[in-house]
Parts: C-alpha cells; structure tokens; sequence
C-alpha cells in the first residue's frame, strides 16, 4: 500500500476545498475546515466536511464498493443507489445533518474512500443517527475510527449527547465497533439491531486507545479551535 508523505496544506487545501485554496479557516468556526492525517499503512488522508459538490465522489466510492458493503451499509446491494439517497447524503448543512469523508492524498485523482455520517432527530436535538462506509480496500486501516472520532467531536460541539446506530444483525463488525464505542443494544426485530451509545463515552474510548495513530491528529485538529 502507498505510503507518501503529507501533502503542504495549501495543497490539501485546494483539493478538498477548491474555493478555499488560498484561504485560511474561520478563527472562530467550532470546528476545524480540514484535517490531514495518515492511515494505519501510512497513507495521507484529508478529512473535510461533505458538501454539494461531492455527488460524483460519492456516487464513484459506492460503485467501488463490493455488493457486500453495499448491502451492509445501505440493506441493499444494488451499484446506484435511488437519487433521493445520494441527495440525502449530500445535504449536510452543518446543524441537522453533519458529515465528514476522507481523500486519498496518495494517487491522482484524490478518490474518496470513507464517509461519516450524523441525522440530528427533529424532537430530540441530542439525538443523531450515526452511519458510516469505508471502501472495502480500506478496511483494516483504521479509518472508520478515525471518520467517527471526527464527527463525533462536531456533534460534541454541536450539542448533540447521543448517537443512534442501526445494523443489520448479521453486520458483526458493525456490531463490534459499536461496543467499542460503549453502545448499548436498544432494540431489533430480528434483522435490524438498534444501539445507542453516548457521544463523551465514546471520545473517551477512542482518545484513551489512541488506535491509529493517525487518530490523535483529529484530538489535535479539535482542540486548537
């Protein structure tokens, strides 16, 4: 696997945000506008927030994906999915639906590899539901750790307290990771287990374990802000 080395950040800057290239982040933004960091192999990653023009990104990385992980992450295996998901994932306005993905640094064109989801609940405000996909050439390398410790600090300083997690029952790494996160089991119907966990537990979890590495960056990125 390609290691590399770290992009400068105007750089990373003008790959992630093509419209920010020669601009610094707001001083007085929650959270911050990028963050590069590395993978468990040594690959150079930049995490930004998902926007609009991130459709064909985000359509690419689900075609990349084996039906597998598509059924696991979407309960269905088809290649496209229905338009009004591509537009669900693409509307993260920052409030009552946050989102964050990562880049590849190390091969032209800058692929998408991995995104983080967080659907804040209209009647509950300290609610969110939490999704996550990472290509499956990705597995492995902590990524999913690194995506989830980043939102999991935006919706801390966005107010958000707890975390929904719904997987199939037959997802068992999905049911693991959300025990490693402290989630407790809420519910199921006998393919759909429901789990809840708490958004400072969490932190604690997986700032305590610092694994990867890379995920230290992301504590770091937070708490210059």
């Amino acid at each position: 696997m390609p290691s590399g080395l770290f992009l400068p950040r105007q750089n990373c800057y003008g790959v992630c945000f093509p419209a920010l290239a020669s601009q610094e982040p707001d001083p007085i933004a929650s959270s911050p506008a990028i963050i590069e960091t590395r993978l468990e192999g040594g690959t150079p990653v930049c995490l930004r927030r998902v926007d609009r023009g991130d459709e064909q990104r985000i359509r690419e990385g689900i075609a990349r994906m084996s039906p597998r992980s598509r059924y696991m992450r979407f309960f269905s295996g088809a290649a496209t999915p229905p338009d009004w998901v591509i537009d669900r994932l693409l509307d993260a306005d920052g409030d009552m639906h946050l989102a964050w993905g990562a880049i590849d640094m190390s091969v032209p064109g800058e692929p998408a590899i991995g995104a983080v989801h967080a659907f804040r609940e209209e009647e509950d405000r300290e609610l969110a539901e939490f999704s996550v996909a990472i290509l499956d050439d990705w597995h492995g390398q902590g990524l999913g750790k690194i995506l989830t410790a980043t939102l999991l600090l935006e919706a801390q300083a966005e107010g958000i307290a707890r975390f929904a997690m719904n997987t199939l029952a037959e997802n068992r790494s999905a049911i693991a990771f959300a025990r490693l996160l402290g989630g407790q089991r809420t519910g199921s119907d006998g393919t759909v287990v429901a789990y809840e966990l708490l958004v400072d537990e969490a932190l604690d979890r997986l700032r305590q374990a610092g694994d990867p590495p890379g995920i230290l960056a992301v504590f770091d990125a937070f708490e210059k802000m």
